[in-house]
């Protein structure tokens, strides 16, 4: 996993500051870690966006304006519920050795047999969280759905162990994270002989 460098500076709390650091294009955010004070920061919204909304993890190195950095993750992402723009963010500080949990995103390989055959492919987990040494984190974590057929799905126990590689895993065994459905039609005529119950028979 690459290293990103991300600017930030310290911010004052108190009464509407946010809602004008908002308006202003920046993000309010916090940095914290075990142990220490919690430093209260701003970021750009743009920047801050690219990395939230990328198809692959980030290890950051938040840089202040005297020139120092800390290197960190995002652990968390606060959304407007109307606008989807992000209003608040808690960036995680990490060491070289530190055992972390982090949310790494889902990339998906090959073409499902499934598909092929008419199904509709559906990823139903786009991110799992695993635990691990930051150097031990990949940018994504690759599932091959090349077999997958119709009506079948990957839950996380079915993952090769050679994608977790040193990390743990964090979620539930028995959680799918992506299938098949069988092709429309298909399900129609699923649907319409469930309906041909004796009644209606009689009935016609």
């Amino acid at each position: 996993m690459e290293t990103t460098v991300l600017g930030v500076a310290p911010r004052e709390i108190k009464k509407n500051a946010a809602g004008k650091l908002r308006k202003t294009g920046e993000v309010p955010a916090v940095i914290y870690h075990k142990g220490e004070e919690t430093v209260a920061v701003s970021v750009n919204e743009i920047a801050l966006s690219k990395l939230v909304n990328s198809a692959e993890s980030h290890i950051i190195d938040l840089k202040f304006p005297d020139g120092k950095t800390k290197r960190s993750f995002i652990k968390e992402v606060q959304f407007h519920p109307v606008t989807d723009r992000i209003i608040h963010t808690d960036f995680q500080l990490v060491s070289a050795n530190e055992v972390i949990e982090m949310e790494v995103p889902v990339a998906i390989e090959g073409d499902a047999a499934g598909v092929e055959k008419g199904g509709k492919l559906q990823i139903l987990r786009h991110s799992l969280h695993v635990k691990g040494k930051p150097g031990d984190m990949p940018a994504h974590l690759t599932i091959d759905v090349t077999s997958l057929e119709v009506g079948h799905s990957i839950h996380v126990r079915e993952i090769p162990a050679e994608v977790f590689g040193q990390l743990e895993l964090v979620d539930d065994p028995d959680t799918p994270v992506v299938s098949v459905l069988a092709p429309r039609k298909e399900v129609e005529t699923t649907e319409e002989a469930a309906a041909a119950t004796p009644e209606a028979a009689e009935e016609a």
